[in-house]
């Protein structure tokens, strides 16, 4: 099985902005940590909400970036994850900068916490934060001999993922699914529920009540009362 797979390994996850770690993969990461012996390690490489305003200018959200940091801070204590460091990449404008740029954010991180594992956005969402943060995954992890990063997942992200034009091939078709507790799922709620600025009520994707009809979907299409839905990337077994 391949969750036996990741037992005491050394994760890192790789998101876009702040609620992503937790809408992706909140439930999982807490089960991994709880039951598996996983130290996990996440980089949100976005400010995640400067492009609600015409032009960027962070001075406008100075209040709501310190709550926004804040936020993550109380998410992480909901799902457990054991460190965190972010970076301040413009919102919704990932395609603004050099993707070399990217990718030596990732690398660097790398290097720092010598992951094992590393999950990411999938790469057809229809968030271009996404896709670059993908891209730079991707590219920052080239399988050669010398690489430590054997295994990549991607998540779906709600409210980025599911949104992407039903004619277009670049749809998130996972092959991978983990099954979650009440517990991870509630870690999952609740961490989401930390996030000022990014929850919404029903029938929003990001809901409470969304979350878990997500989980549960997963769940019914597994044999199982509730799961999330990854796609692996690869998986390198010596």
């Amino acid at each position: 099985m391949i969750i036996n797979l990741l037992r005491n390994k050394r994760i890192m996850v790789v998101v876009a902005h702040p609620d992503d770690e937790v809408l992706g993969l909140g439930g999982t990461m807490n089960k991994l940590i709880s039951e598996f012996n996983v130290a996990a390690h996440v980089i949100i490489l976005g400010e995640g909400i400067t492009s609600r305003s015409n032009n960027r200018d962070p001075e406008l959200w100075k209040k709501e970036l310190v709550i926004h940091n804040a936020n993550i801070r109380a998410a992480q204590k909901s799902i457990g994850y054991q460190s965190v460091r972010t970076y301040d990449l413009p919102d919704n404008r990932f395609d603004s900068i050099a993707l070399l740029d990217i990718i030596k954010i990732v690398e660097a991180e790398k290097q720092s916490f010598s992951p094992e594992v590393i999950f990411t956005h999938h790469g057809g969402d229809v968030n271009v934060d996404h896709q670059r943060c993908f891209e730079a995954v991707i590219t920052a992890c080239r399988p050669m001999s010398h690489e430590s990063v054997k295994t990549i997942i991607t998540f779906e992200t709600p409210s980025g993922t599911e949104w992407r034009s039903p004619t277009d091939p670049r749809h998130f078709l996972p092959n991978l699914f983990f099954s979650i507790s009440e517990d991870n799922l509630n870690a999952k709620i609740t961490g989401m529920e930390m996030y000022d600025f990014e929850k919404r009520d029903f029938p929003h994707p990001r809901s409470p009540e969304a979350l878990k009809i997500q989980a549960q979907r997963w769940g019914v299409a597994v044999g199982c009362p509730l799961a999330e839905a990854f796609t692996l990337v690869r998986c390198i077994q010596a």
